[in-house]
């Protein structure tokens, strides 16, 4: 008898186009075609950028940015101050959108989540036509665009997301995965930075075909256990699956890297992503913290944690974030690689325990 064949994912990788920029701009007609920056300071006094417009992207401005590099590439550029009560509201309408598809929805950050629509709600069948509704939902009922990419496994949806943005949609099927992968360059993989792209091209690696001619044993000889991770991606090989979203035992997330860390810029910027997870949690069990706790683990697997109490608890983004950048800095990174950040919020009070599921606690997967 012949084994049941399993059957091939639909996984749908779904990516607002400039949230924060988008939302602000939606609300305030005055900065509509403008070049706006979420978050930072006015006069570049400090602070980083959270989101550019894509007016302000033509600058070179871009997340994670400080405000000051920043007004020097666009000295137009309007600094708008964050309102993350907002944001979380509308990622909560785009959430109740997805749910109308599929309930197998693992959600990145407040604007990025994977969807597995192998077997959809409403029967629709074709991950494409779902992606389309799932983008037209979000345009007529919260007047804002995303990109979509549609694919087998998660990696290649990621990848696709990002091709025709903004407000594009791109499908890569099975047929095409070889070929596609063959011709990417390689600072398109994710996890090759500048630094490792720079390394990769002096050994003649230029596009996915080029790292594909090398075996697993010489990639890692090159580019550490990382290596290993490059032979599977460059031929479209990622078995993960979809994970939804649970309720955790602790409130935190930590996300291992497929790669080193090695720039304080790029740490920020994860450490954004994994502040906006911890800060959905909590507003899910309606919980403040008085402690704010940041895990690393280093390439070495050398492991500290740092953390600061509060008076009083918090649930606030901006104070999870700063909070969590501020005692990184003061571990001095920069002369270090980094595989794995984290941040959970304890020291609740007097919290009854069926707040929680014991589950343990979950590990975020951002690529």
């Amino acid at each position: 008898m012949d084994k049941k064949q399993t059957p091939i994912r639909k996984i749908i990788h779904i990516d607002m186009d400039a949230f924060y920029a988008s939302i602000e701009q939606r609300d305030h007609p005055e900065y509509r075609g403008k070049a706006i920056a979420v978050g930072g300071s006015p006069e570049g006094r400090g602070g980083v950028v959270a989101t550019a417009s894509y007016e302000a992207r033509k600058f070179g401005v871009r997340s994670a940015m400080s405000s000051k590099k920043a007004k020097q590439l666009c000295a137009h550029l309007i600094f708008v101050r964050p309102r993350f009560e907002v944001y979380k509201q509308v990622s909560q309408k785009i959430r109740e959108i997805f749910h109308r598809y599929t309930d197998v929805i693992e959600p990145l950050s407040l604007d990025e989540a994977y969807l597995d629509v192998t077997t959809d709600k409403q029967g629709i069948g074709s991950a494409i036509d779902i992606a389309e509704l799932i983008r037209q939902a979000i345009k007529d009922e919260l007047q804002l665009t995303a990109s979509a990419g549609v694919s087998v496994n998660k990696f290649v949806a990621k990848i696709a997301s990002d091709m025709k943005k903004p407000n594009g949609l791109t499908f890569i099927g099975p047929s095409r995965i070889t070929s596609f992968m063959e011709k990417l360059p390689v600072e398109k993989f994710f996890g090759v930075g500048k630094v490792t792209a720079e390394k990769m091209k002096k050994l003649g690696l230029h596009t996915g075909a080029d790292m594909k001619k090398l075996t697993e044993a010489q990639l890692i000889k090159h580019f550490g256990k990382t290596g290993r991770f490059f032979y599977k991606i460059v031929r479209g090989i990622d078995d993960r699956e979809v994970r939804p979203d649970r309720e955790t035992k602790s409130v935190g997330a930590e996300d291992t890297f497929p790669f080193d860390l090695t720039t304080l810029e790029e740490m920020n910027t994860e450490l954004e992503k994994i502040a906006s997870v911890v800060y959905d949690r909590l507003k899910r069990h309606h919980l403040q913290g008085r402690t704010i706790t940041l895990k690393i683990k280093y390439h070495d697997f050398k492991q500290v944690t740092r953390s600061q109490s509060f008076s009083d608890g918090t649930d606030e983004l901006e104070v999870i974030v700063s909070t969590a950048q501020s005692l990184l800095a003061a571990t001095e990174p920069e002369d270090k690689k980094i595989r794995l950040l984290g941040i959970s919020l304890s020291n609740f009070g007097n919290i009854p325990a069926r707040h929680f599921r014991e589950e343990g606690e979950d590990q975020l997967r951002l690529f």
